[in-house]
């Protein structure tokens, strides 16, 4: 069952009780990279492996992600800057434990290409935060595996 999780803002990302920072290079310009997160919102089934259905919704303003194991997230664009930040909340998630998650992605011209940045920012129950401390480096690698595909991707 979907629950609604405390509203915050992109603050939350640098304030949250759990912080998980994950970075990597890519060969993609900060513009394609930028429009492949926040344009072509249905295109992160294509590589991030985890994502099973991405849409966006209320025109744009909030998207409906669905991962692979039934989690499902409302959420809430917080931040669009092309080509330098895509950051989001979720509202509702049947995730149990979770009282507040933003996620923001940071861009920054890195050579040629990109430097990738994912924060992902939570607060829950005790238990919610133990597991998330101890999947981050299962997170650290689907975020590794993403972005790689991502460039691939866009390479094409």
């Amino acid at each position: 069952m979907a629950r609604r999780l405390r509203p915050v803002e992109i603050d939350f990302v640098r304030t949250a009780p759990v912080r998980l920072v994950f970075a990597r290079e890519v060969a993609a310009p900060p513009q394609a990279v930028y429009r492949a997160l926040a344009d072509d919102v249905p295109g992160w089934t294509e590589w991030f492996s985890a994502v099973t259905r991405a849409r966006p919704t209320d025109d744009g303003a909030g998207r409906e992600i669905r991962l692979r194991g039934g989690t499902r997230f409302a959420e809430t664009i917080l931040v669009a800057k092309e080509p330098e930040v895509y950051a989001y909340r979720v509202d509702e998630t049947n995730a149990p434990g979770a009282r507040a998650l933003a996620e923001e992605w940071r861009l920054a011209p890195a050579g040629t290409g990109t430097r990738v940045q994912w924060t992902f920012a939570t607060d829950g129950t005790p238990a919610f935060r133990l597991a998330l401390r101890l999947a981050g480096p299962g997170l650290g690698r689907a975020f590794r595996g993403a972005v790689t595909a991502l460039d691939l991707r866009l390479a094409r």
